[in-house]
């Protein structure tokens, strides 16, 4: 790890003049501060506020870092996990990155700050960036709801492109020939595969790519969701099913198109996805492709328990891919 005495160092200035730097800037020379900065910046330097506590063993604390706490199918996760760092004493610490990378640059700052035992991480910096950058401080992650295919670290997630071939392949077997599939940035790769999904559902039924329209959004939420739905409402001609890659996608769209008095599932059938709670509560039941929440926490969090403990040299990497389940409500029965 780098310490203080590394910045010193390399900065040409005492350990004191360092700490002044971080805990009392005003106090130095604007070049020194400078200087001491360029360098904590290139060594990845970060003070350790739990030092102290580490001097005595490792820390008790896992951090889950998801992408959207608004979302109650992250709740869930968050719940497996707490679950299972609870039974293991342990304790999590939950931070939301908003599906922003800056947000999570910092909050992984934080944990490596707070020398963290262990991240659980849904990372919404898709080009690995962050992550790599945050590896140097030896701190073990572990993937949520995103596959991995190296052994770079473990991971829990759902099989994604299944869960949209059973979303399409239900609003075919409905009989509609035209689909649009509302997602958002198509950088998340929970969106690519849901789309594959939905693709190979169209090609078994003998239909090609231009039957799946795309309306791809800033973000996966209700807001993104009402957006998609005004869009679709302009289309001419208009597809007959919309497939959302999540429930708040969906639940968005729906009021959408139940304000403009659009029937649903009799004009445009719709199908999300997560299953969340509100789902079924929706003014018109929503169908939707079930993901195992709860469990995909609970067995992310062992995954990670175990590589942080007494017998961690013995662990290996591991990637777990979870089964979804459609779940057939109002929404999408013709």
């Amino acid at each position: 790890m780098v310490g203080m005495k590394d910045v010193a160092q390399q900065a040409g200035v005492s350990v004191a003049t360092v700490s002044n730097v971080i805990n009392r800037p005003d106090t130095v020379a604007a070049t020194t501060r400078h200087r001491v900065q360029a360098v904590i910046d290139r060594l990845g330097y970060v003070r350790s506020e739990s030092a102290r506590q580490l001097r005595a063993g490792r820390s008790r604390i896992i951090a889950l870092l998801v992408l959207d706490m608004a979302n109650p199918f992250f709740v869930d996760v968050a719940a497996g996990a707490e679950r299972a760092a609870r039974d293991a004493g342990l304790g999590v610490m939950l931070c939301n990155s908003a599906q922003s990378p800056t947000e999570e640059k910092r909050h992984l700052g934080l944990f490596a700050e707070q020398r963290v035992r262990g991240v659980l991480i849904t990372p919404a910096d898709t080009t690995g960036s962050t992550l790599a950058s945050f590896a140097r401080h030896n701190i073990p992650y572990t993937f949520v709801n995103r596959p991995v295919t190296s052994a770079e670290a473990c991971s829990v997630s759902v099989d994604d492109i299944r869960g949209g071939t059973l979303a399409v392949r239900h609003l075919l077997e409905q009989g509609h020939r035209t689909v649009a599939y509302v997602s958002g940035s198509m950088r998340l790769s929970q969106c690519q595969d849901r789309r594959a999904g939905a693709l190979a559902a169209l090609k078994a039924k003998g239909l090609d790519e231009s039957s799946l329209l795309h309306i791809e959004g800033d973000k996966l939420d209700v807001a993104s969701g009402r957006d998609a739905g005004q869009r679709l409402l302009g289309m001419s001609p208009r597809p007959t099913a919309v497939f959302c890659a999540n429930d708040l996608l969906a639940l968005g769209m729906l009021q959408t198109l139940y304000a403009a008095g659009v029937d649903i599932p009799s004009e445009i059938a719709l199908v999300g996805y997560d299953d969340i709670e509100f789902a079924a509560a929706a003014a018109v039941p929503l169908t939707s492709v079930r993901q195992p929440a709860y469990r995909m926490g609970h067995s992310a969090a062992d995954l990670l328990i175990e590589e942080t403990g007494d017998h961690a040299d013995q662990h290996e990497h591991r990637q777990i891919v979870l089964q979804p389940e459609l779940v057939v409500r109002q929404s999408s029965l013709a």
